[in-house]
């Protein structure tokens, strides 16, 4: 039986840069602030009606900042997403 052959990352995860993961959050916030999703603004996550509450600073985690970005309230309660996941109202 041949050894498994090991990579140092987890499914699923997003691999970091060499660039500091503060700036790839920082970068992946203003870029959906530039689009319109500022705090405050009403989206569309999917179909279901949701606002702006804020932006997603995680470092680690299932849902890290540089992924998803934005901070969403709806009807069904706060999540965090992608900025292709939204859409403006």
């Amino acid at each position: 039986m041949a050894a498994k052959v090991r990579t140092g990352s987890r499914p699923g995860k997003v691999r970091r840069d060499d660039e500091p993961l503060e700036r790839n959050i920082g970068c992946a916030a203003n870029a959906a602030i530039k689009l319109g999703f500022v705090v405050g603004r009403e989206v569309l996550v999917g179909k279901v009606p949701g606002l702006v509450v804020g932006y997603n600073i995680a470092g680690m985690g299932s849902f890290p900042g540089n992924a998803y970005p934005l901070v969403v309230r709806t009807a069904l309660g706060v999540t965090k997403c992608a900025v292709d996941e939204v859409s403006l109202a």
